[in-house]
């Protein structure tokens, strides 16, 4: 091949490249080309390397380096690549949010946290109670308090995914939830499927760092949680089971720290806040009433329909009641009834001042009852504290842990 490819070159580019001496080759293989002699070869020179078949390994890899050196990460977006200068800039952060994200907190519905509030109060009341006999440490009731709050915001979670499931076809009619993710098609029943197999294991995996009566206590209020969405098909009071499902922790909170539910006060407790929840959750459903009505789904905002503030206030009355009995049986001081009458002040007056055809005042008014589960927390604290802190006199250095470990990684 070199005789050939010199045959082709005249006499006089010959002479050139013998001339050509001052050239060095690099660690790199490259050829270094002296100034003086680059305007010598002219077009000559190209028309000889172009006749030359170069045959250099190294000479590839560099290729090949220079071309992983000089390419740039990219991102890819739905098979949409994205200029180089975007690339972890904050508008392209909050488009992966918006795409990839947002749709998942939007379906367990973490980006309205008032719903995990609800369900976590009731368990810390049970919790406040379960540690009254002072038999476990302090540093145990808290760690059980932070075990409820993650458990409440993955169930809280899952319970909202089950219901988009099953609601799809519905809340595609409804206005107020229309644009829901599963509806929208930001995620499609696999994901939706996939996200709540993630939060029930993690779910389980908190349930299992308590004792085996919790663990079993726990387990069986999946029943409710699968089935609650369902309600508003078949039955005109859907709500109680949604305070049925939602307060579960009403018992499960007071097992956690003594092995076992005391029913004289846990069940007027639980009892107590299922009727605070179909208050709250029918002021709630007054939102949705007329698409509730048009499309056949049924709620106490229908079924009590003009009624609805007196038959409140009996629902609140029960609910009162019941809380005062468990205070009653608990052995509570006066702070807790104290509690009680800011309670029944408070949301006798959201009933009083309630607009059942403004969806706005109903909203608003059903985010407020967060602050009334921490008024009856405080409560509790409050008229729980002097027979804790006798108890816990009597029991220090005595405590029983074993009612507390995890049955299963103990």
């Amino acid at each position: 091949m070199l005789n050939t490819t010199l045959r082709q070159c005249r006499p006089l580019q010959i002479k050139t490249l013998l001339q050509y001496k001052n050239v060095t080759v690099t660690s790199k293989r490259k050829l270094l080309i002296s100034p003086q002699y680059h305007s010598c070869l002219c077009r000559h020179r190209q028309d000889f390397f172009k006749n030359t078949r170069t045959h250099s390994t190294q000479s590839d890899q560099h290729r090949q380096k220079v071309v992983i050196e000089t390419t740039e990460p990219k991102i890819v977006i739905d098979n949409k690549v994205l200029p180089d200068e975007k690339i972890l800039d904050e508008k392209t952060l909050q488009e992966l949010w918006k795409r990839k994200v947002l749709p998942y907190v939007q379906l367990a519905r973490w980006d309205k946290p008032i719903g995990v509030y609800l369900l976590y109060w009731p368990c810390t009341w049970s919790i406040a109670l379960g540690s009254i006999p002072g038999n476990v440490p302090l540093a145990a009731t808290l760690q059980t308090a932070g075990l409820f709050l993650a458990g409440a915001g993955l169930m809280r979670g899952a319970g909202c995914t089950i219901n988009d499931m099953w609601d799809k076809d519905v809340d595609r009619q409804v206005e107020r939830t229309k644009n829901r993710p599963l509806v929208s098609g930001a995620l499609s029943d696999k994901q939706a499927v996939a996200f709540l197999g993630a939060q029930l294991t993690l779910a389980l995996g908190i349930l299992l760092q308590l004792n085996c009566y919790s663990v079993l206590l726990g387990a069986s209020s999946m029943l409710f949680v699968i089935t609650y969405p369902l309600a508003k098909r078949f039955t005109n009071y859907p709500q109680i089971f949604l305070g049925a499902t939602f307060n579960w922790g009403a018992l499960l909170g007071y097992s956690a720290l003594q092995g076992s539910v005391d029913a004289a006060v846990c069940g007027p407790l639980y009892l107590g806040a299922l009727a605070w929840t179909v208050v709250y959750d029918t002021i709630y459903a007054h939102q949705d009433k007329e698409d509730d009505a048009r499309i056949g789904m049924k709620s106490t905002a229908l079924t009590f329909g003009e009624h609805t503030k007196p038959l409140l206030s009996g629902t609140l009355a029960a609910s009162t009641a019941c809380l005062a009995c468990a205070g009653h049986a608990a052995g509570l001081d006066w702070p807790y009834y104290a509690a009680l009458g800011v309670y029944v002040a408070r949301a006798g007056h959201q009933i009083y001042t309630l607009q059942v055809n403004n969806p706005e005042d109903c909203a608003k008014k059903f985010k407020s009852n967060s602050l009334v589960g921490l008024i009856i927390l405080l409560g509790i604290l409050g008229g729980g504290y002097r027979q804790y802190a006798e108890n816990r006199q009597k029991h220090r250095g005595k405590e029983d842990l074993s009612i507390t470990k995890s049955c299963v990684f103990s």
